[in-house]
């Protein structure tokens, strides 16, 4: 496209390829590689593959795609617009079409849990045991099945084993420096701010959208309205919310210090026992004769 400018002719040329595209609404935003991974949680080095269009340099084509559409949204594009320019920089591949690249990189909250992997060992010993039984009641019909006692020694013994596992899991210190993870259950509108006023991020969290707080983030606060629409993990271990109801909190600090001292449990006062009281013996009257 030309214009016309005090007689000379000024062509704007629009930048060729979605990588230079996104470079340019990088710097029109005056925004530095570093500040683009540091909001979008993507590294610096992808952040440069993307600008240079080496997308084939990320981890997957998932990747690729997601990490795109994330960098879009930040720079003011749109994201769907983009991921299609990356695909076809990628090259259509049937067998991956319809899958989501819809996800939140770096989101440490969804790895399977402890409590997931203790149960499903304990599901698997119970399914050894129903099929030891089952093979020895096929191999020889004269066996017996296992009496009533010896069933309810192992259902004892299954349920102390998840017991124990539970208390190890429980007794497992979670360290205050792990990484606190808002993820919104419901449209959430907030707004996080730092120990001197700075704001870190204010918007709304679309249903199952997750926000990091900045882990250099000094004495953050959270505003909402919802915070009962929020969970929180820190360090990838569940807290409770700020509340469980419908109501509007403001400046709530939510370092991971803060969250696990909400989340410790209070010792409630244990009674001292009572002293023992022995009534004294009472003398019997002196019998008098006759």
């Amino acid at each position: 496209m030309a214009e016309e400018f005090e007689g000379e002719v000024v062509t704007s040329v629009v930048p060729h390829g979605v990588g230079a595209q996104l470079r340019a609404a990088r710097e029109k935003l005056g925004l530095s590689t570093a500040q683009v991974a540091a909001q979008t949680r993507i590294g610096v080095r992808n952040i440069e593959n993307m600008e240079e269009g080496l997308f084939q340099n990320l981890p997957g084509r998932i990747y690729a795609i997601g990490f795109s559409k994330t960098y879009a949204k930040l720079v003011g594009l749109d994201p769907n617009d983009v991921a299609d320019q990356v695909r076809i920089e990628l090259g259509d591949d049937p067998e991956l079409r319809g899958q989501s690249a819809d996800f939140a990189p770096g989101d440490p909250s969804r790895g399977p849990s402890r409590r997931l992997v203790w149960v499903s060992v304990l599901a698997a010993l119970v399914l050894m045991v129903g099929l030891y039984f089952a093979a020895r009641v096929l191999m020889d019909p004269a066996a017996q099945l296992p009496s009533l006692t010896e069933q309810q020694e192992a259902e004892q013994a299954a349920a102390n084993a998840a017991t124990a596992a539970q208390q190890a899991e429980n007794a497992q210190p979670v360290e205050a420096g792990g990484a606190v993870v808002l993820t919104a259950e419901a449209a959430v509108w907030l707004r996080l701010t730092d120990a001197a006023g700075q704001r870190l991020m204010e918007g709304e969290l679309a249903a199952g959208q997750t926000y990091t707080i900045p882990a250099d983030a000094e004495g953050p606060k959270l505003l909402t309205g919802r915070p009962d629409m929020l969970a929180i993990t820190v360090g990838g271990r569940a807290v409770p919310k700020i509340s469980e109801t419908n109501r509007t909190v403001v400046d709530v600090p939510i370092d991971g210090a803060s969250l696990l001292a909400r989340a410790a449990p209070t010792a409630s006062a244990t009674p001292a026992p009572s002293a023992s009281f022995t009534p004294a013996a009472t003398p019997r009257p002196a019998s008098t004769g006759d």
